[in-house]
């Protein structure tokens, strides 16, 4: 592991002593097939226990491109009208599915007692930019119409994301934004999201190597992905975000993205939306579906769901 200076916290360092013991090698060398079973693997092995939930099954909606598949939770069999929970999982838009993400979603539901819904968009580099929008849009334009498949009634949205599933997260929040699907965005959570140019930020020089997310990781997945920087829909802070609902931001004092996280929310900031930013020090990009092996890392989602719950419950007041 690279020495440094920060602070990095003792669950954190046993785990990254741990990937460097075992030689583990990095998407940029394995590619995106291996790299996607890697993940897999790695959330078997170092992420929490799912919460049981009597309502967890698989399902599709229609895409721009064929059926999108999705997973439905609820800690209720039951319930009536109210929000729902939009999750887009993260893995640089090339690696990450539902699975991996299953223990997270659980923790959402139970946490904020309300269903989610988590979808799993096209990957990259087989269905580059913007295959991935392009479907989270529909995704969430079809859950916003209280369909029949789902048995509920939803009154608003929360859009929810971590790293990639965080820039997708903004993307689709903007798009129901500027262009209101059946039931609105009440707010939206990006976790450690890609909202900029990433290569520009000095915790790319800090922390893109030996802490997980490298810089030459990134660089694989900003290939493969391709799309133009310019464009909103792939770069979301390019874009007019004066139209953004309520924020819940969280970033890992660790990780390359980190600055990324800290602009998006300035940008917001300064133009007079709520937001709420989280930046929990000592810990690494991915500590969501880490938490077996980074239990420290629980607390600090358990205060951002917290932060999402404070919001929802001033909304509705």
């Amino acid at each position: 592991m690279a020495e440094t200076e920060h602070y990095v916290r003792d669950d954190v360092r046993g785990f990254l002593d741990m990937l460097e013991q075992i030689g583990s090698q990095g998407v940029d060398k394995v590619g995106a097939v291996a790299g996607r079973e890697q993940m897999r693997a790695m959330s078997a092995l170092a992420d929490a226990a799912a919460v049981d939930l009597p309502v967890k099954r698989d399902l599709t909606c229609p895409g721009p491109a064929g059926e999108i598949p999705l997973r439905f939770y609820d800690m209720r069999e039951n319930r009536g009208a109210g929000p729902c929970v939009i999750f887009i999982h993260g893995g640089g838009f090339v690696i990450g599915d539902i699975e991996v993400y299953d223990a997270l979603c659980t923790e959402i539901a139970n946490r904020l007692d309300l269903p989610v819904v988590s979808i799993e968009y096209r990957l990259a580099p087989e269905h580059p930019f913007p295959a991935a929008p392009d479907d989270c849009e529909a995704a969430a334009r079809w859950i916003a119409s209280s369909p029949e498949a789902l048995g509920r009634k939803f009154t608003g949205l929360v859009i929810t994301g971590d790293s990639a599933g965080g820039n997708l997260t903004i993307v689709t929040t903007n798009a129901l934004m500027n262009d209101p699907a059946d039931a609105p965005v009440l707010l939206q959570a990006p976790i450690y999201p890609v909202a900029s140019d990433v290569s520009k930020h000095d915790s790319l020089a800090l922390f893109g190597d030996g802490f997980l997310l490298t810089g030459a990781a990134m660089s694989f997945f900003t290939q493969s992905y391709g799309g133009d920087r310019n464009n909103p829909r792939h770069t979301p802070m390019v874009g007019d975000c004066s139209n953004t609902p309520p924020t819940v931001i969280c970033t890992a004092g660790l990780d390359p993205l980190r600055d990324s996280g800290r602009e998006y929310a300035a940008h917001l900031i300064q133009q007079g939306i709520e937001v709420s930013y989280f930046e929990f020090p000592g810990i690494i990009h991915g500590f969501t579906t880490l938490r077996k092996a980074i239990p420290s890392g629980q607390k600090d989602l358990e205060a951002f769901l917290g932060a999402i719950r404070l919001k929802l419950d001033r909304i509705a007041a």
